[in-house]
C-alpha cells in the first residue's frame, strides 16, 4: 500500500475531485498522537434569521449562570435530543453591535453585519458601508493554502448587495454573513450547480460543441472524467480505503444526479432558464443539497471554514412544504397572536431539523480515528432571540461536535446576561489553531466549553 499525500486529487479534463481522509494518508506506524495531529479541525456557522420562539428553545432548569446535562428540551430544540451527547447549548450570550445604539430601526440589518463580527454597522445603504472582519474570515486568511478554499459562503435564500433593506441599512448587511474586510461582504452562493463545480471543476469543453451538448443534458457526471484515476488508484489501496473511496465517490454522484433532477424539472417548467436552474423550489431539498456539498468539503479538506445563510433577515420567505403560506418576517411580527406564534414555530422546527439532516451526515462519515463531526464545531444560531421585541440578547445558540477533543458536549451552560457571543469565537479560534486577542467587543475568552 502506496502513502498518499492528505492533497491527493483525482484528476480528468476539467475535473479535480479531492479525496477523503483515507487510512493511506497516514505515514507508516505512525503514533496516535501524530494521527490526530494530521486530522484537522473544522467550524460552521449555520445561521437563521428572524429570532427563535424562545419559550420553545431553552431547556428548563438553569434560571441563572450554571451548568447542568443537557435535558429537558422544549419543542423547537426537541429535534436535538437524539444528539444532546454531541451538541452543546449555550445562553446568555449577546449581540450588542445588533442593538441600535441611537441609530434607530434596522435590528436585522444590523444584526446579520454584527454577528460574526461583533461590530456596530454604519447607518447607510450607500457605497460607504462599514462593519468589522468577521471570524470566519480571520480563520479563513490563517489557513491559506492549507486548503483549496479558505471558506465557503453558501445561502439558502437569494439576497441582494444593493440598496436599502431595513431602514437605512444596506441590503448586504443583511445578506452577507461572512466580511472578508469592514467595507467588503462574501455574497454567499445559493445555487448547488455553482458550489458543486467550484469544488470539483466544470466538464465543459467549449472546443466541442458536442460535448456541450451532451453536458447541457444534464446527464454526464464529473466522474467520467477521473474514472481511470480512481481505478487505477483503488489498485494501490488496501480495503478499508476502497470501501471509503466507493462510499465517497457514491456520495459525490448521489449529489450530482440531485441537482440533474432539478435542472431536468426546472427546464420543464420554464425552457428559457435562467443560471438559478440548480435551485430547488423545496426548501428542503435544497438545504439537504447544499449540507452534502459541505459534508464533501469538509471529508476532503476543501475548506475548514464555511458560513450558511439558512435564511435571510427580514426573510418573506413562505412554507408550503409544511403548509404555511404566510412570510416568515411578517409572522415573527406576532404581537402575542397565538396562530402566528404557531406557525413561526414551525417554521423555527423545520429549520432545526435541516441541522440535524447535517449532523446526521457528520456523524455517519469517518474522519482519522472519529467522525467529521467529532472533529468539527458546528454553531447553529440567530443574532435575534425573540424576532416579534428584535432582542439582541440571550441568543439562541447551539455548538455541535467535539472539535478535535477540545469541546465536552452533552451540556446546557448558562452564562452571566450580556456575555458577548464574540467570546465564544475566540474560543473557537483558539481550537482552529488562530489565537487572537480580540473581536468586536470581546471582552476574554469563553470558559466551561471543555471542562465543567
Amino acid at each position: 500500500m502506496r502513502y498518499l499525500s492528505r492533497r491527493a486529487v483525482l484528476r480528468g479534463l476539467g475535473a479535480a475531485v479531492a479525496l477523503p481522509f483515507l487510512d493511506a494518508m497516514y505515514p507508516a506506524f505512525a503514533a496516535q498522537a501524530v494521527k490526530k495531529r494530521i486530522t484537522a479541525n473544522r467550524m460552521a456557522f449555520l445561521y437563521v434569521p428572524n429570532g427563535i420562539v424562545m419559550e420553545e428553545w431553552t431547556p428548563a432548569g438553569l434560571t441563572g449562570p450554571g451548568v447542568a446535562p443537557l435535558a429537558g428540551l422544549k419543542r423547537v430544540s426537541k429535534a436535538l435530543d437524539p444528539y444532546c451527547n454531541d451538541v452543546l447549548m449555550l445562553s446568555g450570550l449577546t449581540s450588542n453591535g445588533g442593538r441600535a445604539l441611537g441609530d434607530g430601526p434596522g435590528d436585522h440589518g444590523r444584526a446579520g453585519a454584527a454577528y460574526l463580527t461583533g461590530v456596530h454597522p454604519k447607518k447607510t445603504y450607500g457605497k460607504d458601508i462599514q462593519t468589522g472582519i468577521s471570524m470566519d474570515q480571520i480563520a479563513a486568511r490563517k489557513l491559506e493554502g492549507q486548503t483549496k478554499f479558505g471558506s465557503l459562503e453558501l445561502s439558502c435564500e437569494e439576497g441582494i448587495q444593493g440598496g436599502n433593506c431595513d431602514n437605512g441599512y444596506s441590503c448586504a448587511y443583511s445578506n452577507s454573513l461572512s466580511w472578508r474586510s469592514p467595507s467588503t461582504p462574501n455574497p454567499p452562493e445559493m445555487r448547488p450547480r455553482a458550489v458543486f463545480e467550484r469544488m470539483f471543476g466544470a466538464v465543459d469543453d467549449e472546443k466541442d460543441p458536442a460535448r456541450r451538448a451532451r453536458l447541457k443534458s444534464y446527464e454526464k457526471s464529473i466522474l467520467d472524467y477521473v474514472v481511470e484515476d480512481a481505478q487505477g488508484l483503488k489498485m494501490t489501496l488496501g480495503g478499508d480505503d476502497r470501501r471509503k473511496l466507493d462510499e465517497y465517490l457514491f456520495a459525490i454522484r448521489d449529489v450530482e444526479k440531485r441537482i440533474q433532477a432539478t435542472e431536468r424539472n426546472n427546464m420543464v417548467k420554464a425552457p428559457a432558464t435562467a443560471p438559478s436552474a440548480s435551485i430547488p423550489t423545496d426548501f428542503i431539498e435544497h438545504s439537504h443539497i447544499m449540507f452534502d456539498l459541505m459534508a464533501l468539503a469538509f471529508q476532503t479538506d476543501t475548506t475548514r471554514v464555511v458560513t450558511m445563510l439558512l435564511g435571510l433577515e427580514q426573510s418573506p420567505r413562505n412554507y408550503p412544504e409544511i403548509g404555511i403560506t404566510e412570510g416568515h418576517h411578517g409572522l415573527t411580527h406576532h404581537q402575542g397572536d397565538k396562530e402566528k406564534i404557531e406557525k413561526v414555530t414551525q417554521i423555527n422546527e423545520l429549520h432545526i431539523k435541516q441541522f440535524t439532516y447535517f449532523l446526521d451526515k457528520l456523524k455517519a462519515t469517518p474522519d482519522g480515528d472519529g467522525t467529521l463531526l467529532d472533529n468539527s464545531m458546528i454553531v447553529y444560531g440567530s443574532a435575534l432571540a425573540d424576532g416579534n421585541a428584535h432582542q439582541h440578547n440571550n441568543l439562541p445558540t447551539v455548538i455541535a461536535g467535539r472539535g478535535r477533543g477540545t469541546l465536552k458536549p452533552g451540556r446546557h451552560i448558562r452564562y452571566a446576561d450580556e456575555t458577548p457571543i464574540t467570546n465564544l469565537y475566540l474560543s473557537m479560534l483558539d481550537r482552529m489553531g488562530v489565537p487572537v486577542d480580540s473581536l468586536g467587543d470581546s471582552n476574554g475568552k469563553l470558559e466551561g466549553l471543555s471542562d465543567l
